[in-house]
Parts: structure tokens; sequence; C-alpha cells
């Protein structure tokens, strides 16, 4: 496991929420908070921009990406719409998380709500190379099922 600092900064609108944290030792991303003043519902099928309230400096060489939590998607329904959402080493604004309800009832996001988790990782970039042709593979061009279901 590596370990990164990361600087953290809060709006004024995050006042009195608890710190973002991993729940266990063995979480791989933290948790976001529902930053918002007043609860928002969101109706069957929409979608709605939710503030967190943290700005974060990811250092050069990392992304963090914004992902669903498993028991919201589960229980309710509720997912992030842009999954995993990308945040870039050089963006400075607030992170927040666009979620959409694809259950079957309207669901509220109240004041310090779990919304998404946060999890960080490496980037690799690569140097784009024309060619003329690529090496084959058993797979070869096929995909979108086309190993079955079975």
């Amino acid at each position: 496991m590596v370990s990164v600092n990361v600087k953290i900064q809060y709006c004024a609108h995050y006042q009195g929420l608890p710190e973002p944290k991993y729940q266990t030792s063995g979480a791989s991303g933290i948790d976001l908070l529902a930053a918002v003043k007043d609860e928002v519902t969101l109706e069957k099928g929409e979608y709605k921009l939710i503030p967190t309230g943290i700005k974060i400096e990811i250092p050069a060489g990392f992304e963090a990406q914004v992902r669903p939590r498993s028991g919201l998607a589960l229980n309710y329904g509720i997912s992030v719409l842009n999954t995993p959402g990308t945040i870039d080493s050089d963006y400075r604004g607030e992170i927040q998380v666009i979620l959409i309800n694809f259950g079957k009832e309207k669901f509220t996001v109240s004041r310090g709500m779990r919304i998404a988790q946060l999890v960080f990782g490496k980037i690799v970039r690569v140097d784009l190379e024309e060619t003329d042709s690529l090496e084959k593979t058993g797979r070869d061009s096929g995909g979108f099922g086309h190993t079955g279901v079975r």
C-alpha cells in the first residue's frame, strides 16, 4: 500500500460535518458527504449535482475517482451518473457528485449523508504511436458479450 499526502480545504457549507475518512482499515475509498444546506429529493429517474463541501490538491501523477456506494445502489437504486467520475490532479474546485435515482421510489439526500466514495490511483501516461497493423489475439475485435453469459 502506498501512502500519499493530499491537501484538503473545506468550503463554508461543510462546517459542522465530520472529517472525510476511510470507514475501515481495508477500505479503498474515502466516503464523501453531502454538504447540502437543505434536503434534496431525487425523483425516480432524476439526477442532481450534490456538493461535498471539499476541495483537494491531488499530487501530480495521481487522480481521484468518484464512485457509487454499494449500499445506496443495492438498497435504493442510487448511483453516480458518470461512474467513475475522474478528478484530475490540476482541478482545484469543489468536488461535487452527480447522483441519479435508478430506484423505484423518490430518494432524499440529507446533510452529512455518505453519498459516494473517493478512490485515489496512480496515472500512467502513454505515448501513442501510429501503426499500420496491431498484433492479433484470440479475442481480436470481439466485444460486448462475445464470450456469452455462461
